[in-house]
């Protein structure tokens, strides 16, 4: 979506954007805020107030550095895609918390078609590198988007492959953890210039981020997101490819992995998820097979939940009267240890409105921590 489109005024593009940046604003506030306030301008101005009953004095972000970020993106030709604009895939709209905005450069009409995430270990072998971009060109040349994140070894066999084969009416679509403008690893500088020009380049990180550890979790999910399904060529235990698949099956999507030898520690991960109930591929028709197919919940049995998935309901992003009220009383049913929000529902009595409203305003106050699977803390 362009900024000078008029689904969504510039002045909503930077109060949106402006929400989104400020301290403590996470995706789950971000929605939260909206449903509660309507538009992301009154949100802003009730920030403060929030914050103050939550023990806390609270400045959203300075209104220059939004400035800055939207002048850099224009600059570098990217655009923001929001969460409720019509080119926002229903997939990945479909998760708990989706990216409440993007920032993108290429071809948008690409999220529009059928897609599989191709995902790997990073010193991939010479033969699962071959393996990869075999499968990125013959799934493009069958009409589907390739989705990977830029990395080294898997991830880029599997966007060259598909670039490749792209004229036959696929694409590649890549998925970076840094800002749009900022390139990780630097060697793929051409790789990435490329997918941006021919393909599509997708961040959720503000341009000019540069890529931390942290950042490769949610870069994981968006990849997952996107694709109706997940196929890992090869992977270590405890790597990011096998966090991309178990966040894959907690959104419903059919998990694949590509066999190896088990004296081999990178085919482990792959045979690990086999063992867990992954569905074994050895080729591109497998992948596609499965694809066109599948229509039910993810075969594979989580051992350890990374990410929990939620039905795609079009109006949880619509404004909330149950939270129309007072913020419940729940901070005496807080402590150190995680506890689901629906147990803190439970407990007080209060509408689940009431209750985010509350747990909002203790997130303002630097005093709340959000879990994985929907679960708060003291901090």
């Amino acid at each position: 979506m362009n900024l000078s489109e008029p689904v969504l005024a510039e002045r909503d593009v930077f109060s949106r954007i402006r929400l989104l940046r400020s301290p403590g604003i996470g995706p789950v506030s971000y929605f939260q805020l909206l449903r509660r306030f309507g538009t992301a301008a009154a949100a802003l101005e009730a920030l403060p107030d929030l914050a103050a009953r939550g023990g806390a004095r609270y400045r959203p972000v300075p209104a220059e550095r939004i400035e800055a970020e939207i002048a850099r993106l224009r600059a570098t030709g990217g655009n923001y895609l929001f969460h409720d604009a019509p080119a926002y895939p229903r997939l990945l709209a479909a998760l708990e918390t989706p990216p409440p905005v993007l920032t993108w450069r290429g071809d948008l009409s690409l999220l529009g078609q059928g897609a599989v995430a191709l995902v790997g270990a990073r010193n991939a072998s010479a033969g699962a590198c071959r393996l990869a971009r075999e499968y990125g060109a013959a799934l493009a040349a069958r009409g589907y988007a390739v989705v990977s994140g830029l990395a080294r070894g898997i991830d880029a066999a599997a966007h060259r492959g598909a670039l490749a084969a792209m004229e036959h009416g696929g694409g590649t679509i890549g998925v970076i953890a840094s800002g749009i403008d900022v390139t990780y690893p630097p060697e793929h500088a051409e790789l990435q210039e490329d997918i941006a020009r021919r393909g599509l380049l997708i961040a959720e990180m503000p341009p000019g981020t540069e890529p931390l550890a942290r950042h490769f979790p949610f870069r994981n999910r968006i990849i997952a997101g996107l694709a109706a399904g997940t196929v890992v060529v090869e992977a270590a235990p405890r790597s990011g490819s096998l966090i991309t698949a178990r966040l894959a099956a907690e959104a419903g999507r059919e998990v694949m992995a590509v066999p190896g030898s088990p004296l081999d520690s990178r085919s482990r991960g792959c045979n690990e998820l086999i063992r867990d109930g992954a569905i074994l591929v050895q080729s591109a028709d497998d992948i596609a097979e499965l694809l066109e197919r599948f229509d039910g919940p993810s075969r594979l049995k989580l051992r350890e939940p990374i990410w929990t998935a939620m039905d795609e309901d079009p109006t949880r992003f619509l404004p909330d009267s149950e939270a129309d009220g007072s913020p419940a009383d729940i901070a005496h049913l807080l402590g150190t240890a995680p506890v689901a929000i629906d147990e803190l529902i439970r407990q007080s009595g209060a509408s689940a409105g009431a209750v985010q409203m509350a747990l909002i305003e203790l997130e303002l106050a630097g005093r709340l921590i959000r879990h994985a699977g929907g679960r708060v803390s003291l901090a």
